[in-house]
């Protein structure tokens, strides 16, 4: 069942992606979208220390041993609204597709959300472009309501 507990956590941590982790992360995101285009090393590489860099930003995973298999993308978004409390954007979630069903993007989205509310965020969002009724269960499951309307942009090709 989805956001289940994963059955074999001993062999499970759940930590913040480093440096290091490149390799397995860039791997977990053909699961992802396969068709998306691999970025060059030197590019990823770039895009990375950015991310690890921009403050606010943490990409959160599951490993098994060195493996990553499931992540979230947590961005924490400061604010002058809401008294002044930030918000954050939840993104990029996936789980390696021989590891799906154990509870793992659960475990993964609720470590993201609990640092969030460490951070003081007064909501956390998320969107996914899915429209199947598991995926959608399992978001509910996660706690997201679907109670807003999306929009997005997207450049020209």
């Amino acid at each position: 069942m989805p956001g289940a507990a994963f059955k074999d956590s001993a062999e499970i941590s759940i930590r913040p992606i480093t440096a290091a982790d490149l390799p397995t992360l860039i791997a977990l995101y053909q699961h992802l979208n396969a068709d998306d285009p691999v970025p060059e090393l030197s590019l990823a590489q770039r895009r990375f220390a950015e991310i690890l860099a921009h403050p606010g930003m943490t990409i959160f995973a599951a490993f098994d041993g060195a493996k990553a298999v499931s992540s979230v993308t947590l961005a924490v978004i400061p604010n002058l609204t809401r008294g002044g409390a930030p918000y954050a954007l939840i993104e990029n979630v996936v789980t390696h597709a021989d590891c799906r069903q154990r509870g793992l993007a659960g475990t993964v989205i609720r470590k993201a959300i609990a640092t969030a509310w460490d951070k003081d965020c007064y909501k956390v969002m998320l969107l996914t472009g899915s429209k199947d009724p598991a995926t959608l269960r399992f978001y509910a499951n996660c706690g997201f309501m679907q109670d807003k309307t999306g929009y997005q942009i997207r450049r020209p090709v």
